[in-house]
């Protein structure tokens, strides 16, 4: 038997929602990663875990994992962060509307969350870091190490504290780290990996080319790629530490190879290794009639006439007579965050996602890079450029990735602005006021700026919910709609602040030895004064 975390274990165990003993075998078993014996039998035991830690990064399967990883994906990402951003509304409201979306932290789905964004990544990982060793291939651990820290900063952001600098020791003892800490290592990390990763490029060498899904081994994208995870882990903490920010976002920017300035550079899960990968919003929204437009996503891309508007939503079923007509003469209308309508047919003719089985699944887009470069302009200036040019090359890459034509003078200087979204129902209806007045142009006072790039990027990103919901609690840009009912106030959860973090599932402290690690878990929060495993305890980054 595989010996794991102990955390990583009675997570995974807790989405049952009971006390009862699970298969610590079965547990121990990533599915996303092949057995030693499938390994050894097919000689793909170094590049089969390469594939299988990419496909961690997010869940995604193909279609022999049949709905194993869609169902994964919803419970982990859809259901919370997607939906919490802004992004998505749901055509359902499970167990009576006590759920994420409506603030109530499932500890089933959180659970579920905790082993997609920190368990699944964790053997495979600990395999290639040995396998490296043993076969003297630093190159194997380098991309191994780029790849964690793509999953499991996810976690980081979460959740708070997680097991980091002992992650490899063989016990299931593993204390947790603090915050800083984790982000200090993850920063030293990846200048190693991308020292050797560098090393490699410039030598025009490929990096397990035949396994590798998002870049084919091409080592100088996956330099860029580093070097952009980089930036963006550097301005996700510059609130915390602005020294280590800027130190880490320069050093991003002028590395050899810098970072992600073309859509060629993006990474991303679509075809590769042989493997052609399902996307799972497509999915959630035609076959389980589930996943709908936010009602967020109506008052801006609406009210700016935005172009993306049709590449991101389709327009409302033509049985639906609450749509909102829109520039391109098309009705559209989402759902609100955390009705607890159950599922109707009201919801279910709303605007769905304009997402296929074969859309890529986005980890990061050049689009993204161009816009942390403007908020980190706009801060600290002079080496990192011109903030509005930076921010218009932004709006221009995003509509690039989406392969639109229009004019950006012409989407900038429109002097548009969001507008209100009101259904009148006596059941189903809501009244959600425009968010805010800020048009498009790159105007105003710095924090006026700010916001405007925050709103960019936020449309850019869709739809990553996981990153937009961290920029969201960084920033507090955009202003989104409210949660429609509150369910989650007993854990902390408000209608004005969200959630600010998962909290841990309960199986972390259900045994003495899990207590202790988990309660010294506890006082790493607020800069190790300690704080209460809530849903409204800020992380540390999250101090605006």
């Amino acid at each position: 038997m595989k010996t794991v975390n102990r955390y990583t274990l009675m997570a995974i165990c807790a989405m049952a929602l009971t006390t009862s003993s699970c298969d610590f075998e079965e547990v121990n078993t990533n599915q996303f990663e092949m057995t030693e014996e499938e390994g050894t039998r097919d000689d793909f035991a170094v590049g089969g875990l390469i594939t299988a830690l990419e496909k961690t990064v997010f869940p995604v399967g193909t279609q022999a994992d049949d709905t194993d990883v869609i169902n994964q994906y919803q419970i982990a990402f859809h259901l919370s962060a997607d939906s919490w951003s802004g992004y998505f509304g749901q055509n359902n409201s499970w167990d009576s509307g006590n759920n994420n979306t409506s603030y109530f932290l499932k500890d089933g789905w959180i659970a579920e969350t905790y082993k997609c964004t920190y368990t699944n990544a964790l053997n495979a990982w600990k395999k290639l870091k040995k396998a490296s060793e043993d076969n003297n291939t630093p190159e194997v651990f380098a991309l191994a190490q780029v790849l964690k820290i793509s999953a499991w900063h996810k976690a980081l952001e979460s959740f708070g504290p997680i097991p980091y600098s002992h992650a490899a020791d063989a016990t299931m003892n593993i204390p947790f780290d603090s915050e800083k800490d984790v982000y200090t290592a993850m920063f030293k990390d990846l200048t190693e990996a991308i020292d050797v990763l560098t090393a490699k490029a410039e030598n025009g060498v490929s990096i397990m080319k035949n396994y590798d899904a998002v870049y084919a081994g091409d080592a100088a994208k996956w330099v860029r790629y580093a070097n952009s995870l980089m930036l963006r882990l550097a301005m996700h903490i510059r609130y915390a530490d602005n020294e280590m920010a800027k130190k880490y976002a320069a050093q991003a920017i002028t590395q050899a190879y810098g970072v992600m300035t073309d859509q060629k550079d993006e990474a991303k899960m679509s075809t590769g290794a042989g493997l052609v990968f399902r996307n799972n919003i497509q999915w959630l929204s035609d076959q389980y009639e589930e996943s709908r437009m936010g009602t967020s996503m109506v008052a801006y891309l609406l009210g700016y006439e935005d172009p993306r508007l049709s590449a991101y939503f389709q327009p409302v079923d033509e049985s639906c007579t609450y749509g909102i007509e829109a520039f391109d003469g098309e009705k559209y209308q989402g759902v609100p965050l955390g009705h607890t309508k159950g599922q109707n047919s009201t919801y279910e003719n709303f605007s769905k996602p304009n997402i296929t089985a074969s859309t890529p699944t986005y980890w990061l887009r050049a689009s993204e890079v161009y816009f942390l470069r403007a908020e980190a302009a706009l801060v600290w200036g002079g080496e990192f450029g011109d903030a509005e040019s930076l921010y218009e090359q932004g709006i221009q890459m995003s509509f690039d990735e989406n392969g639109i034509k229009s004019s950006v003078d012409s989407y900038m200087y429109s002097g548009k602005t969001p507008i209100a979204d009101v259904v009148s129902h006596w059941r189903y209806g809501f009244n959600n006021p425009a968010p805010c007045e800020t048009t498009v142009e790159f105007d105003g006072s710095q924090e006026d700026k700010l916001e405007k790039i925050m709103i960019q990027k936020w449309i850019a990103l869709y739809p990553n919910g996981q990153e937009a919901w961290t920029e969201w609690r960084r920033t507090g840009y955009p202003v989104l709609h409210k949660v429609s009912t509150n369910r989650g106030s007993s854990q902390g959860a408000t209608v004005e602040g969200g959630i600010r973090r998962m909290i841990y599932p309960v199986s972390f402290y259900q045994t003495q030895d899990g207590k202790e690690i988990y309660d010294n878990a506890l006082k790493l929060f607020n800069n190790g004064n300690g704080g209460q495993d809530r849903s409204d305890t800020r992380l540390w980054w999250d101090c605006k």
